[in-house]
């Protein structure tokens, strides 16, 4: 697509961390079911055009944007530079995320700054930015943050990770505040859906049971989590658990640790 395209007649989406894993698959959803995808990411060039490849080849216009959302000029550059692009932006996923682990004893400000610079801060200034776009248009766009089960079945593994995501769902509140009526902003909380960290398969396997459904969620079932909320213009400050009841479950550590049989 080249920079002389005509401005998207389908609701464009702007998806962080989208050249693989979730964000992939939210991506490839939304491109599958009208809309236009932005897609973000960070060093992960040759994943993203494939990713980019596939939206097109499912009927969408789709073009890939590097930054580092870390880095506070480079993430309010990017809206700019997708309606730049596009000459619309409806629509923000906010699933780009860092996840290393820490607990209470080993807690400190770096790690807490490095979750906060990663998984708060880029999706209220990605908001901020939506918001601006928008206003004094007749459209309503949609923010859609992706939180984490964990803050409804707390533990304190992945301490300075949960507080950044408690932070974020804050957020996604009191921006549903602020931000309306031009804005929407929801969340979606995942459960188990692929394994991170240091899990492996067999453990992800039996992690991924430990829920009243006796099974968590798939990327699939996040990324039509994601749609609905993007189509349903009703809903703001709301955030869909996703996880097979896995909040319903207390859990005195991460299901990493529970799914261990050492």
């Amino acid at each position: 697509m080249s920079l002389d395209t005509p401005p998207a007649t389908r609701p464009v989406v702007l998806v962080t961390g989208a050249a693989k894993r979730l964000g992939r698959t939210i991506a490839l959803d939304l491109a599958a079911h009208g809309f236009d995808i932005a897609l973000h990411y960070r060093g992960a060039a040759e994943d993203a055009q494939a990713t980019i490849d596939e939206a097109i080849a499912a009927g969408a216009q789709a073009h890939a944007f590097e930054a580092d959302l870390d880095d506070e000029a480079a993430c309010r550059a990017l809206a700019p530079l997708v309606v730049a692009r596009f000459h619309r932006l409806d629509a923000v996923v906010n699933n780009a995320s860092t996840f290393e682990y820490d607990n209470p004893e080993t807690f400190g400000f770096a790690s807490m700054e490095k979750h906060w610079r990663s998984n708060t801060a880029p999706a209220v200034l990605l908001a901020q930015a939506l918001h601006a776009h928008l206003k004094g248009c007749a459209e309503v766009g949609c923010v859609v943050n992706i939180i984490d089960q964990k803050l409804w079945n707390p533990n304190p593994d992945y301490f300075s990770y949960t507080l950044s995501k408690a932070a974020l769902q804050a957020a996604t509140i009191m921006l549903a505040q602020a931000l309306a009526p031009q804005v929407r902003v929801c969340g979606v909380a995942p459960g188990v859906t692929l394994l991170s960290g240091p899990m492996t398969a067999g453990e992800f396997a039996a992690a991924h049971q430990l829920t009243p459904l006796n099974r968590s969620s798939t990327p699939e079932d996040i990324a039509r989590a994601v749609r609905f909320l993007i189509e349903s213009p009703a809903i703001t400050g709301s955030t869909l658990l996703v996880d097979g009841g896995q909040h319903l479950n207390a859990q005195p550590r991460d299901v990493m640790f529970l799914a261990r049989k050492d």
